[in-house]
């Protein structure tokens, strides 16, 4: 995300730290920098001067702990200035009403906001343990009803039926009565977008804002829309109460002026960011650790809470077991590895959460063939037979031959794969009874994905 954003304040970030004492020069050329930077992210301007004159009073007034350098200082107040303009830590969603808690899903046409209600109800199901009901009032946009029916199936919400030909008030107040008599605690409702703003669309969602009097009122915004995000938030902004933002399209080739811009212009809080196109791609927005990584510092603790959340415990435990034991590390446990790195999000995902010194260190990867390597590694794999899998030594010039076809690659693939996965079963053979700690000393301080004397290379 805001990947030219990052790449500038985080080399900034770099030189600033290397000051030795904070000045009113080298805070004026760092603040040029760091203006130009942000307005080339498309930053609204007032924004901008905002927080350009919020860091400069901070820093010109720091008294600078003997703990930290001049420079540590200045990066440090930029990280809390930006987690200010975006909002204060965590803005959950508010479901403080007698049930059902309307919830009404504002913006524009091509923002997302059938995908991210079923992102959002998928997220209630599993996060909040709530009973939800979607409905789509959008009787304009062809498929639009269909679309909704097909993606709340998907996140396991129930989706209530309109059709074009029904009124957008009588298609929410009906929705609303099947909610109460189902005992639903929450009720989504999706609404028309338009190319652009107009008097026919601000009416429509001024209506149903009345019939629905809804908990919450969240503008969906698309985070590639740059400057034009702004003037959107303010058509909506004054149309309706906004309660919350939701920004879309996170993972983008957006310059990322829209996270820093809507906030401060709309006066809500940004709840929430979509990351992936998945309807599990939805996160909840932390403005301070959304700084962090916008300085090119990461996001560990989201790192963290994305590997705990595609991680199958149980079949870590039982491949943990496994390898203790003495039982032969398979194929099938090096297909169930694979799986888990998939079941995460993937390379580029953990990636865009590390700091930015990790991710230089991978800057020569291309992360596009590494991603394809693993799921023609998976292909062939599953391309094997069970037993083929449980007994890798089986597998000879023959059977190679029919695997490389089943999965439509080179024999040379498939005797690369053999290789890495000897490795692997040779690096779980030293970790059995202890071994573990004589290898890592072994390897001291090797780092990287592989590729280094005595360092097998890893199949991810």
């Amino acid at each position: 995300m805001a990947s030219a954003l990052t790449d500038k304040l985080s080399q900034l970030a770099k030189e600033i730290r290397g000051q030795a004492r904070i000045t009113e020069t080298n805070v004026q050329d760092m603040l040029r920098e760091v203006r130009m930077a942000l307005l080339e992210a498309d930053v609204a301007l007032p924004v901008v001067r905002d927080f350009i004159a919020r860091v400069k009073e901070k820093a010109l007034g720091q008294e600078v702990m003997g703990s930290l350098s001049p420079g540590q200082a200045l990066v440090g107040i930029v990280n809390r200035e930006l987690a200010a303009t975006m909002g204060e830590g965590i803005a959950d969603i508010n479901l403080a009403a007698q049930p059902p808690a309307v919830i009404l899903m504002a913006g524009l046409q091509g923002a997302g906001k059938t995908t991210t209600t079923a992102k959002l109800a998928k997220h209630l199901i599993e996060k909040r343990k709530k009973k939800v009901l979607t409905v789509s009032g959008d009787v304009y946009r062809p498929a639009a009803i269909e679309q909704l029916k097909t993606v709340t199936a998907q996140a396991g919400a129930q989706w209530f039926p309109s059709t074009p030909d029904q009124k957008p008030v009588d298609i929410a107040r009906a929705a609303l009565d099947f909610a109460r008599k189902q005992y639903f605690d929450v009720l989504l409702v999706d609404t028309a977008g338009r190319l652009a703003i107009d008097e026919a669309l601000m009416a429509e969602i001024k209506e149903l804002h009345a019939a629905l009097n809804p908990v919450e009122t969240l503008f969906v915004v698309d985070a590639m829309q740059g400057q034009d995000a702004v003037n959107t938030a303010k058509a909506f902004k004054e149309a309706l109460p906004l309660t919350g933002i939701i920004l879309t399209k996170m993972d983008g080739d957006s310059r990322g002026g829209a996270a820093l811009s809507v906030r401060q212009v709309t006066g809500a809080p940004i709840k929430f960011a979509g990351v992936s196109e998945k309807l599990d791609g939805l996160e909840v927005f932390d403005a301070e650790r959304h700084a962090g990584r916008i300085l090119g510092m990461g996001d560990i603790v989201a790192l963290v809470e994305q590997v705990t959340a595609g991680v199958d415990i149980a079949a870590a435990q039982k491949l943990a077991a496994k390898v203790k034991s003495g039982e032969g590390f398979d194929l099938n446990d090096f297909l169930s590895q694979i799986q888990q790195m998939k079941s995460m999000g993937g390379l580029s995902s953990l990636l865009d959460k590390m700091p930015a010194q990790m991710q230089a260190k991978t800057s020569g990867v291309d992360m596009d063939k590494a991603e394809k390597d693993i799921k023609r590694k998976e292909g062939i794999i599953q391309s094997m037979t069970p037993l083929e899998r449980r007994k890798p030594e089986l597998i000879k010039a023959t059977r190679k031959r029919r695997i490389a076809a089943g999965a439509g690659v080179h024999v040379q693939e498939v005797n690369r794969l053999l290789n890495e996965f000897g490795q692997m079963q040779d690096m779980m053979k030293k970790m059995k009874g202890g071994g573990l700690m004589k290898m890592m000393k072994r390897m001291g301080g090797m780092a990287g994905m592989g590729g280094g004397k005595g360092m097998p290379k890893l199949p991810f």
